[in-house]
C-alpha cells in the first residue's frame, strides 16, 4: 500500500483547490505528514507539514495562502490551497516524515495547474 493523493486539477489564478492524501496504516507512526511539490524541470521541494501535535509549518512561497490539516481517524492529510498562482503549478505529493530525513516513499502525486 502507498500514499494516495487526489484533488488536483486546472484552476485559474486566484482560485482554490483542496488536496487530500490517504496514508496506509496509522499516520501516528510518523513524526509528521508533509506536502511536497515538483514543477517541470525543477527539483521536488517541501511545501508544508503537520506533526502529531498539529503544529504546522509552511514554505515561504506558500505561507498565508495554504493551510494543512489532518484527520487521524481517516489517516488523511489535506492541503487547502487558496489564492493560487501560476508558479504553484506542479505535481503535489504527500509523504510521511520521520525525523529530519527526506522522505523515501511517495505516492503517484496529483497534478495542479494554475492558468494565468
Amino acid at each position: 500500500a502507498q500514499l494516495v493523493e487526489s484533488g488536483g486539477g486546472l484552476v485559474q489564478a486566484g482560485g482554490s483547490l483542496r488536496l487530500s492524501c490517504v496514508a496506509p496504516g496509522n499516520i501516528f507512526s510518523a513524526d509528521a505528514m508533509g506536502w511536497y511539490r515538483q514543477a517541470p524541470g525543477k527539483q521536488r521541494e517541501w511545501a508544508a507539514d503537520i506533526n502529531s501535535g498539529r503544529r504546522t509549518r509552511f514554505a515561504d512561497s506558500v505561507r498565508g495562502r495554504f493551510t494543512i490539516s489532518r484527520d487521524n481517524a481517516k489517516n488523511t492529510v489535506y492541503l487547502q490551497m487558496n489564492s493560487l498562482k501560476p508558479e504553484d503549478t506542479a505535481v503535489y505529493y504527500c509523504a510521511l516524515i520521520f525525523g529530519t530525513t527526506w522522505p523515501t516513499s511517495w505516492g503517484q502525486g496529483t497534478q495542479v495547474t494554475v492558468s494565468s
